[in-house]
């Protein structure tokens, strides 16, 4: 399979920096505001170790809370951009390897189908692509980020129940998503599952379901526990993974994870930053930790697999790959 004139660098590719959001909005959190802050800051200094972190601060009070935090830490660097919250992943620029260099991709967003409406969303790609000094190419249908995962040889995974969601792109069947993704990410291989986890707000992002880790090579996740609510969901997943002839690998999801009154809630390995040789693991105070990280770690022999708490993050919707958005290193 040829690599595209014009695409998207896997998530694999040496990066240049990484841009992450920091909490600003309270409401949207509720009691996990300081505990997810307090873990973000784990994640985020762990991560400044090998590759320099931009974090976005999307008001003038985020950003003196931030450098509170983060002011005298080597290799972080704080941003006044635009933003509702911390989705950069979804929020942000996709960018992709062009023939002059990188380009930002800046597709529509509208608050997830409209569910999760935040100030300043809809201008953060824009934001983002000016802070880098990269040219823009702006697509007139709505995508977040979150939504696909491409493995920079002409593959794509994506959802139905989100790709197709009339909350959307009203009127898309996949035919017409699958012409707009070839035009715009240069892909020319959509793999399409059905539906995410249960009570994920995203409406089925697949990067809580499945990743490429290598060119060809996908990890999906297998049921953990007898009461693991999204059961037949992963059994579903990794079927259709294994029919399309990819080489899938397993980890155990982190199995029945509440919220407060007792409801599932969307907590997933699968959620991972993939960054410089390293692979940043969300844990849940779950069972499955480690066997999860045994099993990554076996999966991509060379990479350090860093297991870090991101249960008060996820309260406000997800983890690690979610706050997060890569600039790659361009070659010289």
């Amino acid at each position: 399979m040829t690599v595209m004139t014009s695409s998207v660098p896997p998530e694999w590719t040496s990066h240049a920096a990484i841009w992450a959001g920091w909490p600003r909005l309270p409401e949207e959190w509720g009691d996990a505001f300081e505990n997810a802050k307090n873990e973000i800051e784990v994640f985020l200094k762990t991560l400044a170790q090998t590759t320099p972190v931009k974090i976005a601060c999307g008001s003038r009070k985020s950003y003196t809370d931030a450098w509170m935090r983060f002011g005298e830490t080597p290799n972080i660097s704080l941003h006044t951009v635009l933003s509702g919250d911390i989705w950069l992943r979804d929020t942000g620029p996709v960018f992709a390897q062009g023939k002059s260099g990188l380009v930002a991709h800046q597709f529509g967003f509208n608050g997830w189908g409209g569910k999760y409406v935040m100030p300043g969303d809809e201008m953060t790609a824009g934001a983002i692509a000016s802070a880098e000094l990269k040219p823009r190419t702006r697509h007139d249908f709505i995508l977040e980020g979150g939504a696909i995962d491409l493995d920079g040889e002409g593959r794509l995974l994506t959802t139905r129940q989100c790709l197709l969601n009339p909350n959307r792109n009203a009127g898309w069947t996949e035919a017409i998503a699958e012409a707009a993704l070839r035009e715009a990410l240069g892909v020319t291989e959509i793999i399409w599952l059905g539906d995410g986890l249960l009570n994920d707000h995203t409406d089925g992002h697949v990067d809580n379901i499945a990743r490429f880790i290598a060119p060809g090579v996908v990890a999906c996740q297998r049921p953990s526990g007898a009461d693991d609510p999204n059961t037949e969901t992963l059994g579903q997943i990794e079927a259709t993974l294994r029919a399309t002839g990819l080489t899938v690998i397993t980890l155990p999801s982190p199995g029945l994870i509440t919220d407060e009154d007792g409801a599932p809630v969307p907590a997933s390995h699968m959620n991972f930053l993939i960054s410089n040789g390293h692979v940043y693991l969300p844990v849940y105070e779950d069972h499955y930790r480690n066997l999860a990280a045994e099993a990554l770690a076996k999966a991509m022999p060379g990479y350090e697999i860093i297991p870090l708490p991101a249960r008060h993050i996820l309260s406000g919707g997800g983890a690690f790959h979610c706050m997060t958005q890569q600039v790659p290193e361009v070659p010289r």
